[in-house]
C-alpha cells in the first residue's frame, strides 16, 4: 500500500461524453447524474448515474439551448429550463403522454435562474425575483401552484439531502435567506448574514456563489464560506467560515477552519470530513471538526489534521477510437482548471467525459497521525473504521511496536466509551418499545451499530485470538508492562488470581526479571511448584542461583533425591566456595549411598573422584562422618 497519500478518486469513474460545440454537460447534485445533451437533445441526451452502467438514454425536440435539465425522485419527469420563462416537463411514466408540456413562471418580468425538484411531485422556480412552489400533476399534464415568495435573489443554492435552498439577497449578496421543503409545505427560516472581508482597496466586497457550500456534517446542516482574505503583508491566509443552520433557530458561527494559505480553493465533504483543494499546489488538506480544538469563547478554531498532500495519481483510458483505447491508460491530471467540484464527494472533468467520487483512505493515516489517542478519536468518527482501527490496536500490542501503559489504557477507553453508549442507547431503546411509549412515535429509531461500535468479540477475533497458540507472547506483554511501570502489587495480584496461568515459559520470564524485580525469583520458584511436573526447572533454578541446599531441600520434599546425580550436586557446592555447603552436600549423598547400597563410597560410575578428593583436600581422610542436617 502506497503510505504517502490519504485521499483517491473512485477506481470506477463514470465515463460520458464530453464537453464539445455539439455536446453539453449538465449535472444534477440531487440525484447524482450527469446529462450528455447532444444538439439540444435532438440527436440523443444520455444519463448517467454513479452506476456507469444503468443509463438513460433518449430524444427530444430541439426547441433551443438547455439551460438546466433533472429529473425527478425516481426518473419519473423530465424537467428542461431552455429560456428564462418557462420550464417543460416530459413524462417518463408507463401509460401516460410523453408529450412535452409547460409551466411559465406566475411573476411578471421575472427571469428563472433555475429550478429544484424538492420530491417526486414537487418542484421549485427560483426567479431573481422570488420563488414559485408547484405541484407536478403528470396525468394532467399540467402543474399546481402551492406557494410563493417575493424577495430579490442574485443567487441561490440547494441542498437535496436536507431539502433546504439558500436565497442570496441584497446588493452585496452575504444575507442569505433559507427556505426548507418538507410535504408539500414551503418554510421560510430565519434569515442571516455571511460577514465579507473589509478592505479599504476592495471597495465594496459581495458574496458570490462560488465561495458558499452547503453540506451535512456530523448530521448537522451548515453553511460553509471560503473566505479570501484582502492581500496584505500579515494576510493569515484564506479561511473556512462554518455556520450552523438549524431546522429552527437562528444560523450561528460555529467553526473557523484556517487554511494558513492563499490561492484558489475548491471544497468536498467526505465521510464528516472537510476537504479543501488547493489549486496552485495541487493539494488537499482535511479537517475534522469533531476533533479537539482551540474555542475563543465564540467559535472553534481548527487546524488541518494533517500536512497538505495531493490526491492519489491515477490513470484513465485513452480517449479515441476503438483502436486507440485499447492502449495503456493515460495518467489523469489532477487538480486541473477544468474541473467541476460538487457536493458531497463528485468532481467532474467536463472537458476529459469523467466523474468521480472523492474518497478517504484511512490505513496510510494510522502510519501519519502518530498521536494514538487523537488517531482513535479521528477513525472512531470514520465509516469503515472497524478493521482499521482492530489493526492499530494489534500493532499496539506487539513486542516489537507496543505502545505505553497510558496509551493501550487511552485507546481502549476511547473504545469502551463508544461501545457503552450504543448498549446503553439500544438498551433505553427496546425499554422504551417494550413499555409501548415509542410505538406511537415514529421518531423512535433503533441505534444504528456502526463500525466504531467494537465490542469483546471483535476484539477477540481479531486482535487476542492471534496469541492463543503463544498464551506465554501475551503474558510476556503483559508481565513486562506491568514490571516497566513499577506495578508490582497488580503483578503479584494477577498470578495470585491466575489471571496469568502458570507456565514454566513464564516461570523463566518472572526468573528474568529478578534484577528488575527481586521478588520475581520466589514468584518464580512458587509457579513452578504448582505446576508440579516442574521439578527438574525449580532444581536447575535453585542451583544456577548457587541454592544448592534449597535444592537439596525442594528434591527430598518431592521424594525424588534417590534419582538425582551427585557429581551435578557437588560441582554446584564446589562453584559456591562455600566449604560448609560443600561438606554438608557430601555427607547428604555419603547418607544416601549408605541408605541404598550399605555403603557410604560412590561408586566409580558417579564419577565423583574429583569430589572425594577434595574433600578429603578439605577435611582429611579420617574425617568425622557425622552428619549435619539438611
Amino acid at each position: 500500500m502506497d503510505y504517502g497519500y490519504y485521499l483517491e478518486l473512485s477506481d470506477s469513474p463514470v465515463h460520458f461524453e464530453k464537453v464539445s460545440s455539439v455536446n453539453n454537460v449538465f449535472f444534477d447534485e440531487a440525484n447524482k447524474q450527469v446529462f450528455a445533451v447532444r444538439s439540444g437533445g435532438a440527436t440523443g441526451v444520455v444519463v448517467k448515474g454513479l452506476d456507469d452502467k444503468a443509463s438513460i438514454s433518449f430524444r427530444m425536440e430541439d426547441k433551443g439551448e438547455v439551460k438546466c435539465i433533472k429529473f425527478s425522485f425516481g426518473n419519473k419527469i423530465l424537467a428542461v429550463q431552455r429560456t428564462l420563462k418557462a420550464v417543460d416537463f416530459i413524462n417518463f411514466i408507463p401509460d401516460l403522454p410523453s408529450t412535452e408540456y409547460s409551466q411559465e413562471c406566475k411573476t411578471k418580468n421575472a427571469n428563472i435562474l433555475g429550478f429544484c425538484w424538492t420530491s417526486a411531485n414537487e418542484i421549485v422556480f427560483i426567479t431573481d425575483q422570488g420563488i414559485e412552489f408547484y405541484q407536478v400533476l403528470p396525468d394532467k399534464r399540467a402543474l399546481k401552484l402551492l406557494k410563493t415568495h417575493s424577495i430579490n435573489v442574485n443567487w441561490y443554492m440547494y441542498c437535496p439531502e436536507s431539502a433546504v435552498l439558500l436565497l442570496s439577497t441584497t446588493v452585496q449578496g452575504n444575507v442569505l435567506q433559507p427556505f426548507i421543503f418538507k410535504s408539500g409545505t414551503m418554510t421560510k427560516m430565519p434569515k442571516f448574514e455571511i460577514e465579507l472581508p473589509v478592505s479599504p482597496k476592495s471597495g465594496n466586497p459581495s458574496l458570490s456563489d462560488r465561495d458558499i457550500i452547503m453540506a451535512t456534517v456530523y448530521g448537522q446542516l451548515y453553511v460553509l464560506y471560503l473566505k479570501y482574505q484582502p492581500r496584505a503583508p500579515n494576510n493569515p491566509g484564506a479561511e473556512v467560515i462554518m455556520y450552523y443552520l438549524p431546522r429552527e433557530g437562528q444560523c450561528k458561527k460555529m467553526h473557523i477552519l484556517k487554511l494558513n494559505t492563499i490561492g484558489k480553493f475548491a471544497l468536498n465533504v467526505v465521510d464528516n470530513l472537510v476537504v479543501v483543494h488547493h489549486q496552485s499546489t495541487q493539494t488537499s488538506m482535511i479537517f475534522d471538526i469533531k476533533l479537539r480544538a482551540e474555542f475563543d469563547g465564540a467559535v472553534t478554531i481548527h487546524q488541518q489534521v494533517l500536512l497538505p498532500l495531493s490526491i492519489h495519481p491515477c490513470k484513465i483510458p485513452r480517449a479515441g477510437p476503438s483502436a486507440v483505447t485499447t492502449q495503456s491508460p493515460v495518467p489523469c491530471e489532477l487538480y486541473s482548471s477544468s474541473w467541476s467540484v460538487f457536493q458531497p464527494d463528485i468532481i467532474i472533468n467536463a472537458s476529459e467525459g469523467y466523474l468521480w467520487c472523492l474518497q478517504i483512505k484511512l490505513q496510510p493515516i494510522v502510519h501519519m497521525l502518530q498521536d494514538r489517542g487523537r488517531l482513535m478519536d479521528f477513525l472512531l468518527q470514520r465509516k469503515d473504521c472497524k478493521m482499521v482501527i482492530l489493526s492499530v490496536c494489534s500493532e499496539m500490542l506487539t513486542v516489537e511496536k507496543r505502545g505505553s501503559l497510558p496509551v493501550i489504557a487511552t485507546v481502549f477507553d476511547k473504545l469502551n466509551q463508544v461501545y457503552k453508549e450504543y448498549l446503553e442507547a439500544d438498551q433505553n431503546y427496546t425499554l422504551t418499545m417494550e413499555s409501548g411509549a415509542g410505538r406511537s412515535s415514529s421518531a423512535q429509531k433503533r441505534p444504528v451499530r456502526t463500525q466504531a461500535v467494537i465490542d469483546q468479540s471483535d476484539m477477540y477475533t481479531h486482535v487476542l485470538s492471534v496469541f492463543t497458540e503463544k498464551k506465554h507472547y501475551l503474558y510476556e506483554l503483559v508481565i513486562k508492562t506491568l514490571v516497566q511501570h513499577s506495578l508490582f502489587y497488580m503483578l503479584h495480584q494477577f498470578l495470585q488470581y491466575h489471571v496469568l496461568s502458570d507456565s514454566k515459559p513464564l516461570a523463566c520470564l518472572l526468573l528474568s526479571l529478578e534484577s528488575t524485580y527481586t521478588p520475581a525469583h520466589q514468584l518464580s520458584l512458587d509457579m513452578l511448584k504448582r505446576l508440579s511436573t516442574a521439578n527438574d526447572e525449580i532444581v536447575e533454578v535453585l542451583l544456577s542461583k548457587h541454592q544448592v541446599l534449597g535444592a537439596l531441600r525442594f528434591i527430598r520434599s518431592v521424594g525424588s533425591h534417590d534419582n538425582i546425580s551427585a557429581r551435578k550436586f557437588l560441582d554446584a557446592a564446589k562453584q559456591t566456595g562455600d566449604e560448609l555447603v560443600f561438606y554438608t552436600t557430601f555427607r547428604f549423598f555419603e547418607q544416601r549411598n549408605q541408605r541404598l547400597r550399605g555403603s557410604s563410597h560412590f561408586t566409580p560410575g558417579e564419577h565423583c573422584e574429583e569430589h572425594i578428593a577434595h574433600f578429603k583436600s578439605l577435611f582429611g581422610e579420617q574425617a568425622l562422618l557425622t552428619s549435619l542436617t539438611v
